[in-house]
């Protein structure tokens, strides 16, 4: 719990990483950001796609169309908040040598937006307009 905590206190003061470990090579810290970057495009993209079915589908019924835009924008706050969580346990990894961290993230965030995807085409199939 102790180590859970200064991550999180690691989120918005990231300058006290420092504290961890050996600075590692950049190419390694730059590469992580990238990723970090990566998870927030895939993030604001989720959000997007939620909006857009919310905002350009009002012909779903109301129940379906809110619950494949909840689905959406939800992936994308988990996403958002991953990426942040993400990076500052790899930087922390890194800087102690430790293997990287490895998470079920990417499989269920996977599943989820298979699953809004399968909900769209039985949609874009069969219809499900409101009454």
């Amino acid at each position: 719990m102790n180590d859970f905590v200064q991550g999180l206190r690691l989120w918005f003061a990231p300058e006290r990483i420092r504290d961890e470990g050996d600075t590692p090579d950049y190419r390694f810290s730059l590469a992580n950001e990238r990723t970090f970057l990566a998870w927030i495009r895939t993030a604001l993209a989720l959000i997007g796609g939620g909006f857009a079915v919310d905002q350009f589908l009002p012909e779903l019924a109301w129940g379906v169309r809110t619950g494949l835009a909840l689905a959406l924008l939800a992936a994308g706050v988990l996403c958002a908040l991953r990426a942040v969580n993400h990076w500052v346990r790899c930087e922390r990894a890194m800087r102690r040598g430790e293997d990287l961290p490895v998470s079920g993230f990417p499989a269920l965030l996977g599943l989820a937006v298979a699953v809004v995807a399968v909900a769209m085409v039985v949609v874009v199939v069969f219809g499900w307009e409101s009454r």
